[in-house]
């Protein structure tokens, strides 16, 4: 492939890995673009000189290879000047102005956007991390490229992942398991998403790796001969249609190998559909034709032909699907078009594919649905909790696809039920669903969906949102919007989520209070000038007074700790009498409804209680 000059180069002298480059893109950008580029270069290798990654090698290297990459999916010369300078901010002294007067507004936002999200360390399995996965993906929102970029940044990593230590290697794949890959999907970019996978597999389990690896080559050689057959009665026949096409065989990735193992629980050595055809032809009815043709050499398997022409996925993917049995073993076939192809294999970066002597069209990604998700997700107040579960329950999970009666296509996270369906729908729908059908027959409301079923909601003006309803759906609008209705109309549901918040929340505020009062302490005895606070917490006796009564019974919160002479306020509690905090703590400004259950509270006076046991 083109960058294997670029990735494998032993050669780190600047001019020669440049002459590279435009040697092996150069034909795809214009004299000032690679100007541009040629003025980056030189740019990043100035900074950058000296400087060595923890590999020991070059700097420069790396942004040369995520340069490579991008322009290997014909990306648009300012995303590939982007893709040199992407770290640029980590070196010592560059600031945003310098960037942006050297090479515009444009280049440095794109630039700054991704480079605040490259220093950023995700552990896919930690909710913790959830707000810099959401940083990231909103900025995909203003500019898709910054995450294209960060795509071919992983990829590089990934595929120069052998200089770190074996744990960490691990926790790297895990997370482009969970992040990296599945987004490519989503983004439609398969031949990103499918490498990213198979280096993710061989340092998760590189025993499986190795033994995938060696069986598909072991295949490949046995069955060179008779896809050889298959590949000459396609064209044979081909041609006696009129049709031109070009037929190339391929082993499938192994990490999709690896899944099919999971899945039907064999090794890999008794799976037989380990090869694929792909045919590719000029028209949308050439594909149809080609379909049939195929289907008249050889017996379709039931169930395993799929339309992407006409229902294409959310990323945009399109291509007929079928698995055919051809002497006797499975062999799976894939038919598109040239332009489909284009899309398959680069997805949304296939918009940017140069068009000679003519400015770029402003590229519209809007009719991915993910990027409709990201929208309305960026609209919504999440907890983190919440917006993980988001991420990794729907916007980068598998998908179906299933009809309406009206044959309207609907898209669902993979696991959906006819309650998610509903509120697809429309949110009144959802709230008086009782029943639904599947292909005319009656289904149970929490029984996933599968591909391509005709459902029907059956409603009932009665009908409400229940809390098991809450428990079983699987989308984000469907879980929203039934909660929504429990908290506004269910008297006996308890938000167990916003419980478990605010718990967090007041653990949170308390840990803070005790540090600061831990800290006063600290500074009163060590500063003499601060002792007088000491002789004010003297004048009291620790006692409050309630509504001017000095035996109610009452607790100091927990939280803020108050002490003799601090400001306090009190409120009353049905577990522990009168509760008592420092005015400035913000658990008691939280409280609801507190300012009806508001009471006067007071510390009482040493001199005062002192007359007063005289008296006695």
């Amino acid at each position: 492939m083109g960058f294997d000059i670029i990735t494998n180069t032993t050669e780190f002298n600047k001019d020669s890995l440049l002459a590279q480059f435009f040697a092996t893109f150069g034909e795809n950008y214009t004299q000032p673009e690679k100007d541009r580029f040629s003025d980056a270069w030189n740019f990043l290798c100035e900074k950058t000189a000296g400087l060595t990654r923890t590999c020991g090698k070059p700097y420069h290297l790396h942004p040369m290879r995520v340069a490579a990459i991008l322009a290997e999916s014909k990306m648009d010369g300012e995303c590939i000047v982007c893709g040199l300078l992407h770290s640029i901010f980590e070196i010592e002294g560059i600031s945003q102005k310098e960037i942006e007067d050297r090479f515009g507004a444009v280049i440095t936002r794109i630039v700054y956007d991704t480079s605040r999200i490259t220093g950023m360390k995700i552990n896919a399995t930690s909710i913790q991390q959830a707000d810099n996965i959401r940083k990231m993906l909103f900025a995909m929102i203003d500019d898709v490229r910054v995450i294209l970029i960060k795509l071919a940044d992983r990829l590089d990593r990934m595929r120069n992942l052998k200089s770190i230590e074996e744990k960490k290697q691990r926790l790297v794949a895990a997370e482009v398991i969970d992040i990296w890959a599945p987004l490519a999907d989503r983004l439609g970019m398969q031949t990103i998403k499918n490498e990213l996978e198979d280096l993710s597999l061989k340092y998760s389990n590189p025993d499986v790796f190795q033994q995938i690896k060696a069986i598909v080559n072991q295949k490949q050689g046995e069955r060179s001969t008779y896809l050889d057959k298959a590949v000459q009665s396609i064209y044979k026949a081909s041609e006696k249609a009129g049709i031109t096409v070009t037929v190339s065989s391929r082993a499938k990735h192994f990490y999709s190998i690896y899944k099919k193992m999971q899945k039907r629980n064999i090794p890999a050595s008794q799976l037989y559909d380990l090869l694929a055809l792909r045919v590719i032809c000029q028209t949308n009815a050439q594909c149809y034709t080609l379909i049939g043709i195929v289907h008249s050499l050889w017996k379709p398997m039931e169930g395993r032909f799929k339309d992407y022409i006409a229902m294409p996925k959310a990323n945009g993917y399109q291509s007929l699907h079928t698995t055919v049995i051809c002497e006797g073993r499975p062999l799976e076939i894939q038919i598109r078009t040239k332009e489909m192809h284009e899309q398959a294999e680069h997805g949304v970066a296939s918009h940017w594919l140069y068009k000679k002597g003519t400015n770029h069209d402003k590229v519209d990604v809007s009719n991915l649905s993910i990027f409709n998700q990201l929208q309305n997700l960026k609209n919504e107040k999440l907890s983190d909790e919440s917006f993980f579960a988001e991420l990794k329950g729907e916007l980068l999970s598998d998908e179906i696809f299933v009809f309406t009666p009206k044959g309207d296509v609907v898209h669902l996270p993979a696991g959906s039920n006819a309650i998610d369906f509903a509120y697809h729908v429309h949110s009144k729908v959802g709230e008086k669903i009782v029943g639904a059908k599947a292909d005319g027959k009656i289904i149970p409301l929490t029984q996933p969906l599968k591909n391509t079923q005709i459902i029907e909601v059956i409603t009932n003006p009665q009908a409400h949102p229940t809390e098991n309803q809450l428990k079983s759906v699987h989308t984000s609008k469907a879980r929203s919007r039934i909660h929504s209705w429990l908290v506004a109309n269910d008297p006996d549901f308890i938000d167990r989520a916003a419980e478990a918040q605010r718990a967090a929340d007041l653990a949170a505020h308390n840990d803070r209070a005790r540090g600061i009062q831990e800290e006063k302490r600290k500074k009163r005895s060590a500063n003499p000038e601060l002792a007088q606070e000491k002789k004010t917490e003297e004048r009291y006796t620790g006692g409050v007074k309630v509504e001017g009564m000095n035996n109610v019974i009452y607790k100091l919160a927990g939280c803020c700790r108050p002490k003799p002479g601090d400001v306090i306020v009190g409120y009353s509690s049905t577990r522990n009498g009168i509760m008592v905090h420092r005015a400035d703590c913000l658990t008691f400004q939280r409280i609801e409804n507190i300012e009806h259950r508001m009471v006067e509270v007071s510390w009482i006076l040493r001199e005062t209680a002192d007359k007063k046991s005289q008296k006695h």
